[in-house]
Formats: structure tokens, sequence, C-alpha cells
């Protein structure tokens, strides 16, 4: 599986399900990335798991906070707000936000 096989993009806003926050999404990885520099708020895929169950793991900027977290696909679902993300660190990754999410500055895209 590759970032290109992921359900959702770079700038679209999300709802994590298992912990009720809003977010935007500012990175993908194909699965999870030990070592990461955030902390993962979602249960890290054990070794049992078939490749098939394997799932992108996102980089998020969460809505009225300055946190960001590191959480898998199947613990998100789109937003139905549609409102912006409260986030310091929106400015510096997206230009604007539109209909279908936030517009990247492409220097800040992985």
């Amino acid at each position: 599986m590759s970032a290109d096989t992921a359900k959702y993009h770079v700038g679209q806003v999300i709802h994590h399900t298992l912990f009720d926050y809003r977010g935007v999404i500012v990175d993908v990885d194909p699965e999870f990335r030990v070592g990461s520099e955030l902390n993962a708020q979602d249960r890290r895929p054990s070794g049992n798991l078939k490749s098939t169950d394997v799932r992108p793991w996102y980089h998020v900027l969460v809505d009225g906070t300055a946190d960001r977290t590191y959480v898998s696909e199947q613990n998100i679902e789109p937003d139905a707000q549609g409102a912006p993300v409260d986030h310091p660190d929106v400015i510096d990754y997206f230009e604007k936000m539109t209909i279908d999410g936030y517009v990247h500055r492409p220097h800040k895209i992985n």
C-alpha cells in the first residue's frame, strides 16, 4: 500500500472516531513509521496483521490546540462540519481553504 492508495489526502479535514476531535492532514505514511517524532494516538499495528490490514497513517494538526497527532486510517472519517481548523501551523502548511479542504503550500509536502 502506498500514499497513492490512501483513502484521505493532505489538506483534508478529518474527524477522529475514537477520540472525537477534528483536524487537518499534513502528511501521509503508507504504514506505521517507527521513531516518528509524533506520539501515535492510535495503537500501532501488531506483527500478526496481514499486509492487507496495514493502513496508511496520517500526520494531523488537531483543531483548537497546538497539538499534532499520528493516526491510523481506520480511526478517521471525513469531517462533516466543513469549518476551518484552528491550529497555529495551518498557515505554514496551507494557502487557503476550499470546499474540498485546504490547498497545501508545495514546499511543505514531503
